[in-house]
């Protein structure tokens, strides 16, 4: 057994796992990371897709009671069946998007100068939906998830397709685009995270099926390694970002991702680090 390529793949998992539900992009740093450590090739993609289902697990834990209540009074309660209809309306667009578009997708803009570049972008984007909502409190029109109508879960679906171009970030765009469609911060992180559970379960799930000719049994611990570190590390993330949002905006992510882009981009042009695609 390789233990070096075991510790990658924690390392790799660990990166997962902090940044998947940061508006930060978590396959922007998993591209990063792992041109830095060697860890590539098309494996190493699937690899980076399936072991999002461990930081899954952690979601489906810190909110096993609002999911199972739900699941409970789904078959009677009309709150229930509306909110389930919203995550499954919210979930279709980049079903059919990402059918559509993966491949291309995967092939051409899986590099580390598309990853900065959208890194930068994001960031302005962010500093400009915070002080929208903090100039102007009479924006936010929706306070909870189960406020929300299924023309606002479209929406939201719809801002989550932009993800698909790498170092955008699923989580970012989501609850960036549910408060400029009007959701409180608090609202917005939540039904990003419900939305999440069918999402990357589904992008997981599809990625290991079409790409099962790439694996072997062998290649069981490292996956194995990759999605019990990103459990663990998406678990801690979650509960802290939680806590972070009842009294702080996401500026700090915004800076962070302007900053980190232009890290990249200046590394890459003056040669200092070769990111290799």
């Amino acid at each position: 057994m390789d233990i070096a390529l075991l510790i990658k793949a924690a390392i790799m998992g660990i990166v997962e796992g902090l940044t998947e539900f940061l508006p930060i992009s978590s396959t922007g740093h998993l591209i990063l990371a792992g041109a830095l450590l060697g860890f590539e090739g098309e494996k190493y993609k699937v690899f980076s897709i399936a072991i999002q289902t461990g930081a899954i697990f952690a979601v489906i834990l810190v909110y096993w009671q609002k999911i199972r209540d739900t699941l409970v009074a789904l078959p009677s309660e009309k709150q229930a069946q509306r909110f389930a209809l919203n995550v499954f309306i919210a979930f279709v667009p980049a079903v059919i998007l990402g059918l559509l578009f993966g491949k291309a997708i995967k092939a051409n803009l899986f590099t580390p100068v598309v990853v900065a570049s959208m890194f930068i972008i994001g960031g302005f984007i962010i500093i400009w939906a915070e002080r929208r909502q903090e100039k102007n409190p009479a924006v936010v029109r929706i306070h909870n998830v189960e406020s929300m109508a299924p023309f606002d879960a479209l929406k939201v679906g719809l801002a989550q397709c932009l993800a698909m171009i790498p170092g955008t970030s699923r989580s970012g765009a989501t609850i960036i685009g549910g408060m400029l469609f009007g959701l409180s911060r608090k609202a917005a992180t939540d039904f990003s995270f419900y939305l999440a559970i069918p999402t990357l379960i589904g992008a997981g799930v599809y990625s290991l099926y079409k790409d099962r000719a790439l694996l072997a049994w062998t290649d069981f611990p490292v996956f194995g390694i990759g999605l019990v570190f990103s459990f663990l590390s998406a678990w801690l993330c979650i509960r802290w970002l939680l806590r972070y949002i009842a009294t702080h905006s996401f500026v700090g992510f915004a800076y962070y991702r302007i900053v980190f882009g232009v890290v990249v981009l200046v590394t890459a042009w003056s040669g200092v680090v070769t990111w290799a695609d």
